[in-house]
């Protein structure tokens, strides 16, 4: 519980009616989209300014009081998770789009922003702002920058890392730092706009940023590829790029999902298929309709055995649509749904999948398969029961074993949804043991008294592993235990009801 001073304090900054500590407020904010995670925490604040930020970090600096800036709560990394309780702060009443600026093809706004109503402003330009995370109905730009959102346009345009060009952010101590701005070039001292982008929280609370904008594409078209094996769709992906095509979106669907998806969109898709790969492509509408044509017959070369052009927008549309919805469809089948997403060099997809396919067969557990083929981002997504703790076990084991195998392929355990709690056992895997070290120092630097969104990263115990290549240097140590978490169950307090847990992320 805060003190009633400190509560005295924060209502003064905010008004009476923008900070909460009821038990109703305490339990909307305990949690996130990830599934099994949930912690209470000790009050909620909603500030509407930078200013407001810094003075709240101030008084919880001055009594080390953590601190959780959060935004829709949209991601699956247990990101937002209030962990060691402490004071979650709502930015959502940040949410002003401050300027677009098309003399230099530019964008501010407070990061309480939403993605959706960003994307439509910066659209009724006739400019473009391409990172499309999937939950961008919900989801603020901040949470976007935080952890670094991807989406289904990040084969041909990047990732929201690769836009964002300026911040302005308050710091552990409620200092305010300024980074970047609307440069095209910027060399001046460390990159610590990169460094912030990611970074989840634990480093400075984003309050503004400044991203770069591109022209509007012109036209836009859609095709399905349709694939009785797997091997197929991957040489498909493999040869669309060696042969200089770079397509908006390259998304892969495994049998599973396909018929899941089907039920749920209703559009046609093939459920008899192995796998189907769904292609967009933007421009120019001469070069697109000249890519679409390579693409196909690369395709029908690999194996496919139909290629389906959208004969309208509309209709491509809806596929791209149903490819969305994926997540949305699997949550379907069962209580509870584990959606995660390992990353593998684009020549082995294939692969992955298979061994997917042979981990859930092994542990017995329901995951389906899909995901950003053109970029190696797959989504192995678990359909199970939080209630049956037994099962739940066989799902963290199996999730384990897949991002071995990630790594194991030169691949990573994240891609795109972040690290947050769920991920952090597993980060010494990817960075290995210097990388943790120099992170941990860099954490230190920014918030040497572990304030800002603690329990997230690094694990307060890791799990290490001895690949046959030594170079991912990791370590065998069977005895390490999953980081500590916390999970409400029954009556009892939130915060008194540990639980091991594996991973889980966002599409």
């Amino acid at each position: 519980m805060l003190a009633q001073s400190v509560r005295e304090q924060l209502q003064a900054i905010v008004g009476p009616r923008w900070f909460k500590d009821d038990n109703e407020s305490l339990v909307s904010y305990s949690y996130d989209a990830t599934p099994l995670y949930q912690s209470l925490p000790d009050g909620v604040i909603f500030p509407s300014s930078t200013s407001e930020v810094s003075t709240v970090m101030k008084v919880c600096a001055e009594h080390k009081i953590p601190v959780i800036a959060r935004g829709a709560g949209s991601n699956l990394c247990g990101g937002v998770v209030p962990i060691q309780g402490g004071l979650v702060m709502v930015m959502t009443r940040m949410n002003r789009l401050l300027e677009i600026d098309q003399d230099n093809l530019t964008a501010t706004f407070q990061t309480g922003l939403n993605t959706k109503q960003f994307h439509t402003a910066v659209e009724a330009t006739g400019l473009f702002y391409p990172p499309d995370p999937s939950s961008m109905i919900i989801c603020t730009m901040g949470g976007n920058i935080a952890l670094g959102a991807g989406g289904l346009r990040g084969l041909k345009y990047g990732t929201t890392k690769d836009y964002v060009i300026g911040l302005e952010a308050v710091l552990a101590n409620g200092d305010i730092l300024r980074t970047g701005g609307k440069l095209v070039k910027d060399v001046a001292g460390y990159d610590l706009t990169r460094l912030l982008v990611g970074s989840g929280g634990t480093l400075a609370i984003i309050t503004e940023a400044t991203v770069k904008l591109v022209p509007k594409p012109v036209f836009r078209r859609s095709m399905v590829a349709i694939y009785s094996d797997l091997s197929s769709a991957a040489r498909s992906v493999s040869q669309i790029v060696a042969n200089r095509i770079t397509p908006c979106t390259l998304e892969f669907m495994d049998r599973a999902t396909i018929r899941v998806v089907e039920d749920f969109a209703r559009i046609g898709l093939p459920v008899d298929a192995e796998a189907i790969l769904a292609i967009e492509q933007d421009g120019d509408e001469s070069l697109v309709e000249r890519d679409l044509r390579l693409i196909e017959t690369i395709c029908r070369q690999e194996g496919a055995i139909e290629v389906k052009v959208a004969a309208t927008a509309e209709e491509g549309a809806k596929v791209m649509e149903a490819r969305r919805s994926a997540l949305a469809a699997l949550s379907r089948l069962r209580p509870t749904t584990i959606l995660e997403d390992a990353t593998v060099p684009r020549s082995k997809i294939a692969e992955m999948v298979l061994e997917v396919q042979r981990i859930a067969e092994k542990y017995d557990v329901q995951i389906c398969t899909f995901g950003h083929a053109g970029d190696g981002n797959l989504h192995p997504t678990a359909m199970t029961d939080a209630r049956d703790k037994e099962e739940i076990h066989r799902v963290e084991k199996a999730f384990e074993e897949i991002f071995e195998a990630a790594i194991r392929m030169g691949g990573t355990i994240t891609g795109e949804h972040g690290v947050g709690m769920v991920k952090a056992p597993y980060l010494e895997w990817k960075v290995g043991a210097s990388g943790i070290d120099i992170m941990k120092r860099l954490k230190e630097a920014f918030d040497p008294d572990q304030l800002l969104n603690p329990g997230k990263l690094f694990a307060e115990t890791r799990k290490r592993i001895v690949f046959k290549d030594s170079s991912h240097g990791g370590e065998k140590d069977e005895s390490t235990e999953e980081a500590g978490c916390v999970k409400g169950e029954d009556s009892a307090p939130l915060k008194e009801q540990p639980m091991k847990l594996g991973g889980q992320g966002e599409a």
